[in-house]
């Protein structure tokens, strides 16, 4: 359902911004649809830039948005498409560094000086050239943007010390989960049926979930489960995501006969979780980590790297290891399997420490705070 706009505050007239993403991933993307409508409740006009494909996913205009189609590309058609958008914007907020980049170039220039708000959802990781590429393109939008939001302490700080003028913490709430459709009122069962489908019965199951790439530190993940071939009964390791490194893992799961299975994309990641044990995150690097944050809502103990964002995300609920220690993330698995009362301590913290984190609405209203900051008149003393 469309939400209901409510009238512009204070007999201001309406105030008009646009959104850009790139191709979005599930949590920039995610965030623009809550943002965007929680904004047109509050009587905002919101036009989300962004590929088709995304507004497939996300669908920004059944929050009422509008939405527009921006291609991926920099190139002068897509930056020219994007600038005829802004120009009867008040305000613009870009969502991820090419994001921010394109809007950057799409409001350079301006007489009028629009104001550019960037959100730092995460770092920016690569090598060679496109290293060097990324950090002056990093360069130019942090010192382009009026503000700069960032997910974590990590990324404000890493913000200024790129150039930003303003950047300040602008933690991202995780978006509700819709409830799906004959969704079951017996979570117990439910649990069971997973436990079962994946071949958890009479054993541990541990799950992580994300993308088979690089830095989600699945080595680490095999390394160690080499140490749980030793318990009795031997814990099964499932890996929800897909990515370019299936092969490779597969490849050594299948030479070293290890407990570990990959499943592949998932969308039925919070009753994984559910089902689950322990999670395991064994990051090289992370942000505002939404498997973190499942955990914990899920009330699932905890197992991650001590990395980025983490501590600062999950303070005393999680057992903390060092990034790229197998022997460090074995060891922590083993203890928590054998025991429950500390795994139940983890629990309750989680729940705690679940409820500091903001909502979608405070959420909101902090970012809309943040533009009338930079947008309503100053008024004479």
């Amino acid at each position: 359902m469309t939400p209901v706009s409510s009238p512009a505050p204070h007999g201001l007239s309406q105030l008009r911004t646009v959104q850009v993403l790139g191709g979005g991933n599930a949590v920039s993307g995610a965030h623009v649809r809550s943002l965007a409508a929680g904004l047109v409740a509050r009587g905002v006009k919101v036009t989300v830039c962004a590929p088709d494909d995304a507004e497939r996913t996300y669908d920004f205009t059944g929050t009422g948005a509008d939405h527009v189609h921006v291609p991926r590309s920099s190139d002068p058609v897509s930056v020219a498409a994007l600038r005829a958008v802004c120009a009867d914007a008040d305000l613009v907020h870009a969502h991820g560094l090419h994001a921010s980049f394109r809007a950057a170039l799409a409001l350079g220039g301006r007489r009028v000086r629009t104001p550019l708000v960037v959100t730092r959802h995460d770092r920016v990781h690569a090598e060679g050239a496109r290293a060097h590429l990324l950090r002056v393109l990093e360069r130019r939008v942090m010192k382009a943007a009026t503000v700069v939001l960032g997910a974590t302490s990590e990324l404000v700080d890493g913000a200024r010390r790129t150039g930003a003028r303003d950047a300040r913490l602008g933690p991202v709430a995780l978006p509700a989960r819709p409830c799906r459709e004959g969704e079951s009122d017996d979570p117990d069962g439910k649990r069971l049926k997973i436990r079962a489908e994946l071949g958890a019965v009479g054993r541990p199951l541990l799950i992580t979930v994300g993308s088979l790439e690089q830095h989600r530190g699945y080595d680490v993940l095999l390394d160690a489960a080499r140490a749980w071939c030793r318990l009795d009964p031997v814990p099964l390791v499932v890996v929800a995501g897909e990515g370019p490194l299936r092969a490779e893992l597969l490849r050594r799961i299948d030479d070293e006969g290890l407990p570990v299975v990959l499943i592949g994309s998932r969308d039925d990641v919070t009753d994984l979780l559910a089902a689950a044990d322990l999670v395991l995150l064994p990051s090289r690097r992370e942000a505002r980590s939404v498997l973190a944050q499942e955990a914990l809502h899920t009330r699932v103990p905890l197992v991650a790297s001590d990395v980025g964002g983490i501590p600062e995300l999950v303070g005393e609920a999680a057992e903390l290891v060092p990034e790229g220690d197998a022997e460090a993330l074995a060891d922590a698995v083993v203890r928590l399997l054998a025991d429950p009362g500390r795994c139940e301590e983890l629990r309750d913290e989680g729940t705690r420490q679940a409820a500091t984190w903001p909502t979608e609405d405070e959420t909101v209203a902090q970012v809309l705070s943040v533009y009338d900051e930079l947008t309503l008149p100053t008024p004479l003393l």
